[in-house]
């Protein structure tokens, strides 16, 4: 059973910045890429960033120069370092991941992804 959880959410300022992680257990998380997401009141799920199993990185283009994704092998533990916060990046905020085949391949499609976190709030206020 693979479980994933995130940690790190919270209530931020403007211009503020936060760290959410995501720890994973249960399968083998060296050999998954992993993807955020997030879901704002009243909206879609939206790709927000992704992280392949040798490191490539993707982003939305609404977060990128903003929010770097980076994962931690031994710790089986992905992250998402957010800074220049803005009101707009207020969502629920989930992790998701999936086995891959080559360790250069993400994908930004969520149904693309077998396994999620049950997500973490982030607020910014303005």
């Amino acid at each position: 059973q693979v479980q994933l959880v995130e940690s790190g959410g919270g209530l931020v300022q403007a211009g503020g910045s936060l760290r959410l992680s995501c720890a994973a257990s249960g399968h083998t998380f060296s050999r998954a890429f992993m993807g955020w997401f997030r879901q704002a009141p009243g909206k879609e799920r939206e790709f927000v960033g992704a992280i392949s199993s040798g490191g490539n990185t993707g982003y939305a283009d609404s977060v990128k120069g903003r929010f770097t994704i980076s994962r931690d092998n031994a710790k089986s533990t992905v992250y998402l370092q957010m800074l220049s916060l803005k009101p707009e990046d207020t969502a629920v905020y989930y992790c998701a991941a999936r086995y891959a085949s080559t360790s250069s391949s993400y994908s930004t499609r969520d149904y693309q992804y077998d396994y999620w976190g049950q997500g973490t709030q982030v607020t910014v206020s303005s």
